[in-house]
């Protein structure tokens, strides 16, 4: 993968990839701490470093979620979207909603070329439903 984006081979891109596959959404810290399994004596900014070549190579795709740090994955090139629960933070993929990529048409493209749309759904996933519930049942 990493020869055929044009990027050297080196232990630690080798070692972050494998992390952001492993790991969906990962954060940095997350990361760092996977890589850190492989490589233990691996640095912060090796990893930083790493997961901006990969992810300008178009082989990680970050993502930022409004109050969120920085995360990562390796779902690439798909345009698919993300749902995020406001309780605990975890983040599923969610294909587009319809149509093909961009999944959606603006009113107003403003004469931009549009080739991406970014869409974060919002709500509780299954867990904290579940307890929002069951917290809301015993307050009544």
């Amino acid at each position: 993968m990493l020869r055929g984006a044009a990027l050297r081979v080196t232990r630690p891109r080798v070692a972050v990839l494998s992390a952001v596959h492993a790991h969906p959404h990962a954060d940095t810290e997350s990361i760092i701490s996977a890589v850190r399994g492989d490589l233990p004596k691996v640095s912060h900014q090796a990893v930083y470093d790493s997961l901006r070549a990969l992810t300008e190579a178009g082989l990680v795709r970050r993502i930022q979620p409004a109050g969120s740090v920085a995360r990562y994955e390796a779902r690439v090139g798909d345009n698919h979207h993300h749902i995020v629960c406001r309780s605990c933070g975890t983040i599923a993929d969610a294909d587009c909603a319809t149509g093909e990529a961009p999944c959606m048409t603006a009113s107003d493209d403003g004469g931009f070329s549009i080739d991406e749309a970014e869409v974060i759904y919002w709500g509780l996933c299954p867990a904290c439903s579940t307890a929002h519930r069951s917290s809301s049942a015993n307050l009544a």
